[in-house]
């Protein structure tokens, strides 16, 4: 849906754990010598010791704080944008808002969106529909993911694939009109549903009457059938995203796809010819941090210099579910 909402990126932060060499996991979990980076093409990713999802996103926003003029008493809403959280209950947002410095000083509400990993997008579109300059002037994306916790070492695909860390993003209303979100969009394509799963844990195997197993309580995903359908679909979806506005893939200066995989992002690439510097990526150092990692690049980006202030940026990706997104602004 086309929205060319006033709302600009003030600031950005990240947090992340200890970082963890895909010869560490490949040695504990007996996977053969560079498999990680043959296959996923990861390196190096990051997982939590310590850390909570809570502690994570709590850290992101005060490092996105201290590099803004805004103060936590300026902040409307805070948004929890993930897949992975603390607790059943309370929702995540509260519990990062519970670690922050001074977070019980300030009711500012909290809620979550959770659409895996397009979370951030579908939070950055929904927040920019919200924004008005008046009871909402500026909001909080934060995404904090663990995605460690729920790998089973015996997955060689999943164990080595993904990474933990947080990212948040200030968004302000933007009265001078020099940046915009103008568009954001999500098809959701049922048949591939349950092709990435973690089965045990809610209503349909609930805890008392499953207990644990690593194939039932860990993620699971049909690699080869979700790029068959990525590859089906994702051309149709971009044709359709840009039909009705007035750009194209040719006048994006930088693209931030989600980091599904190695293959996913080789596809994506293959898909569009895109010049290969302006599509983002940090795979090899972060691996797949679920819906932190589109946040992630883009607050790397900003303090790389590589996003710079009147960039018209794409973000795009697949989700569980199976959906596709994209969101487009100006920064």
């Amino acid at each position: 849906m086309i929205n060319n909402k006033n709302i600009k990126i003030v600031s950005s932060g990240c947090y992340l754990p200890k970082c963890i060499s895909s010869s560490e996991i490949e040695i504990n979990n007996n996977i053969p010598k560079g498999w990680s980076e043959k296959y996923n093409g990861v390196k190096n990713r990051h997982h939590v010791t310590f850390e909570t999802n809570g502690y994570m996103g709590a850290r992101a926003i005060e490092s996105a704080l201290e590099k803004s003029d805004l103060h936590l008493s300026d902040i409307d809403l805070i948004i929890s944008a993930g897949a992975s959280f603390d607790y059943i209950l309370p929702n995540q947002s509260s519990t990062i808002k519970s670690e922050l410095k001074y977070g019980v000083s300030y009711n500012i509400p909290g809620i979550d969106i959770d659409t895996t990993c397009l979370s951030f997008m579908t939070s950055f579109d929904i927040a920019s529909k919200m924004m008005d300059g008046y009871q909402y002037k500026n909001i909080i994306i934060v995404a904090s993911e663990v995605a460690s916790k729920g790998l089973n070492g015996n997955n060689f695909e999943t164990a080595t694939l993904f990474g933990d860390g947080a990212a948040a993003i200030i968004l302000s209303f933007d009265s001078d009109n020099k940046s915009s979100y103008i568009k954001g969009s999500t098809k959701t394509y049922s048949e591939g549903v349950f092709d990435t799963i973690i089965k045990g844990g809610g209503v349909k195997y609930y805890f008392k009457d499953h207990s644990y197993d690593p194939e039932l309580h860990s993620f699971q995903m049909n690699g080869r059938k979700l790029l068959k359908l990525a590859k089906r679909e994702m051309n149709n979806f971009t044709v359709d995203f840009f039909n009705d506005i007035d750009y194209s893939m040719d006048d994006v200066d930088i693209v931030v796809p989600h980091q599904a995989s190695k293959i996913g992002l080789e596809l994506f690439k293959k898909m569009y010819s895109i010049d290969a510097g302006k599509i983002m990526s940090n795979i090899e150092s972060h691996g797949n941090c679920i819906a932190a990692s589109i946040p992630l690049i883009i607050h790397q980006s900003i303090h790389q210099n590589k996003l710079k202030r009147g960039d018209l940026c794409l973000l795009i990706g697949t989700s569980a579910g199976f959906s596709i997104g994209a969101s487009l602004f100006r920064y």
